[in-house]
């Protein structure tokens, strides 16, 4: 379907459809998403929480969910599971921040129908929706090149691999909020001087973190200027 081209009637569409995030402007966002593809709003629930989902859940199951994993008491992989197993024909979509390979297969086993990350723009995320609910599974290009290199990476030569793989440099977005953090900036205050969300904050952090083999800011900001990255 053309990125212009009319909604399907709302009729057709799988009701109602459950919102599972915590932050208020995206949760706002995913919901005008949804109006736009001629959601009602009485068609759409939204829960801030793994609790609020399951009472949302308890009172009325729901036709379509977009998930996030990261959430203030559990992680949305969880949830996941759990719709999966009331509803093995649900659309599931993950919207999250998270982009390691850990996060993102743990999804998908769980029962996930697709993946995208919360940083596309709302074209990206309406294309990703439209596509799960034409009985697609949309994975975001990002992740699907990640997936790919690590199938490539798993079914290379050794001697080959060992000489041409190394994950362990920093992407420049990576080495950009290294360097907030090195002045001292929260994830927050990170967030904010990128315009990003905070939840993609964190995946760079936990992303340098395994990188540079620390677990703190402490030791991430010591080893990279060990290793040169920070002046």
């Amino acid at each position: 379907m053309p990125a212009n081209a009319q909604p399907p009637a709302s009729s057709t569409l799988p009701v109602p459809v459950l919102v599972v995030e915590d932050e208020p402007l995206i949760r706002q966002r995913l919901e005008i998403i949804l109006g736009q593809l001629g959601y009602t709003p009485d068609a759409v629930r939204s829960a801030a929480s793994l609790a609020q989902a399951r009472q949302q859940i308890a009172q009325q199951p729901v036709a379509l969910a977009l998930v996030d994993l990261g959430l203030p008491d559990g992680n949305g992989i969880d949830l996941i599971a759990e719709l999966r197993a009331a509803d093995p024909a649900m659309g599931i979509l993950v919207i999250s921040a998270w982009s390691t390979e850990d996060a993102i297969l743990a999804a998908l086993r769980a029962g996930a129908t697709g993946y995208v990350l919360k940083e596309r723009d709302d074209l990206e995320v309406t294309l990703s929706i439209r596509s799960v609910l034409r009985g697609g599974a949309p994975i975001d290009p990002f992740i699907a090149r990640r997936l790919i290199a690590e199938l490539q990476r798993n079914q290379s030569d050794p001697v080959e691999d060992a000489r041409t793989a190394d994950d362990t440099a920093l992407s420049s977005r990576e080495g950009e909020i290294l360097v907030l953090v090195a002045s001292g900036l929260s994830n927050r205050e990170i967030a904010a001087r990128l315009y990003i969300s905070r939840y993609t904050v964190e995946s760079h952090v936990k992303n340098i973190y395994r990188k540079l083999a620390v677990s703190s800011r402490i030791r991430a900001i010591s080893e990279a200027r060990a290793r040169g990255l920070l002046d």
